[in-house]
């Protein structure tokens, strides 16, 4: 279980997600995000791997986005006049679905499990577009299956 695995089994679960259109990877700033086909989108980042007797620990940034639609009608103060809101809870619901598929889900079976508690920081406004979204930051475990030989 290593890098690839890890990797495909997060992209495999992003892109059959009803809501996702884009899984992308890496480098955020390589992505071209001005593309509104892209959104809704999730991005994958790999922080760091830690090796340990009987397991792997990888430290995982988990990036839901969207992007905000403005209306021209004028909102009121604390509605505003865009969708932001709904942008939140829709890819707050993305995130918490792969938390619970690998809590006690498809992929935790698969030996990809949640270690410790993962952390949800939302977002407005990052990149070229207006978008919204949640960054979810987690330690998946796997075993670690290597051998010395």
């Amino acid at each position: 279980m290593m890098y690839f695995d890890l990797i495909d089994k997060l992209k495999g679960h992003f892109d059959s997600d009803p809501i996702i259109n884009t899984t992308t990877k890496g480098d955020i700033f390589k992505i071209d995000l001005s593309k509104q086909s892209i959104f809704p989108l999730c991005h994958i980042i790999v922080n760091d791997v830690t090796f340990q007797e009987s397991i792997i620990s990888y430290s995982v940034s988990i990036i839901a986005m969207d992007v905000v639609d403005f209306s021209k009608e004028e909102g009121d103060a604390f509605n505003g006049n865009n969708n932001e809101d709904y942008v939140l809870n829709t890819m707050l619901q993305v995130q918490n679905r792969v938390y619970d598929l690998l809590r006690r889900g498809d992929l935790h079976t698969d030996k990809f499990q949640v270690d410790g508690t993962p952390n949800c920081e939302p977002f407005t406004d990052r990149f070229e577009n207006v978008v919204a979204g949640w960054t979810q930051s987690l330690t998946i475990i796997v075993p670690n299956d290597g051998t010395i030989c």
